[in-house]
């Protein structure tokens, strides 16, 4: 088996450089700043939802717990309401239903979206696929969580139904399969936390810094720091596009009734530097 350390670095080194410009400042004193830079020439070993990509390896997880918001935390989903949601976009009050703590969603309805806006930040979401629903690869038991509106972590049932790796529960839809496979069964409750880093771009809509996440499901490590590729699309590589660097939630309506409780986000600064 290889070094996954080695691994991990030659591939960030060949899917970036480094760009680094020099500016003259006053009294003769150079400034020198240093951006990251996404490579137009990375080689993938598979194709987008190849479905011969190895399937992770199944991990049972610990023991379910659920995690209560921390003091400084906003709340978006408690078990009465989607005030904090609105339907994907407008005004409008979100369409999925709320009944004993429990959010479903009703298909049909749309994708809902926060009212706020975030960027970086922590954020924790428990959901569930029903044990009725008959789940077929992506059919079935499908939605999907989105940063900026557009940077989807996948929810789906992937406890006992095969699809395509990098489209499975706790991948980065079309991007990266999760580490290992941790799904519970239907009918039981599953739950994300995640660090999410927006993308930076400079005043010519260049990237000057990925997006990165970091994902436990079921507090199974699956994504470790991974560097986006761009916005979520189905059956083609992702690539940038300039936004701002704070953007709604998305949950998704892919028209099965999934389930959602205890939401909540941290919104976070920048990285501490040593002094």
């Amino acid at each position: 088996m290889k070094n996954t350390s080695m691994q991990a670095g030659q591939s960030r080194l060949r899917r970036s450089i480094f760009r680094i410009s020099i500016v003259a400042g006053l009294f003769g004193v150079a400034v020198v700043t240093i951006g990251f830079v996404q490579s137009k020439d990375r080689v993938f070993t598979y194709p987008v939802h190849d479905t011969n990509r190895p399937q992770p390896a199944i991990v049972t997880p610990g023991a379910a717990c659920t995690s209560s918001a921390p003091s400084d935390a906003i709340v978006l989903f408690g078990g009465k309401d989607l005030s904090a949601w609105s339907k994907g976009g407008t005004d409008a009050p979100a369409g999925w239903a709320v009944k004993d703590g429990v959010a479903t969603i009703v298909p049909g309805s749309g994708d809902i979206t926060t009212r706020q806006s975030f960027g970086d930040c922590q954020f924790h979401i428990e959901w569930m696929v029903p044990a009725e629903l008959k789940c077929e690869s992506q059919h079935g038991c499908n939605s999907g969580l989105f940063f900026n509106s557009q940077y989807e972590l996948q929810i789906l049932n992937s406890s006992g139904n095969v699809t395509y790796a990098d489209g499975m529960a706790g991948s980065l839809y079309g991007q990266y399969p999760p580490l290992v496979n941790p799904c519970r069964p239907q009918g039981e409750w599953n739950t994300y936390d995640v660090i999410f880093r927006g993308p930076r771009f400079d005043a010519s809509a260049g990237i000057i810094r990925t997006a990165t996440e970091t994902v436990f499901f079921n507090g199974v490590l699956v994504q470790d720091d991974v560097e986006i590729l761009g916005a979520t699309v189905h059956g083609a590589r992702a690539s940038y596009s300039a936004h701002p660097e704070a953007g709604p939630i998305k949950l998704q309506d892919h028209g099965d009734p999934l389930k959602f409780r205890n939401i909540w986000i941290r919104p976070l600064g920048k990285p501490q530097v040593a002094e």
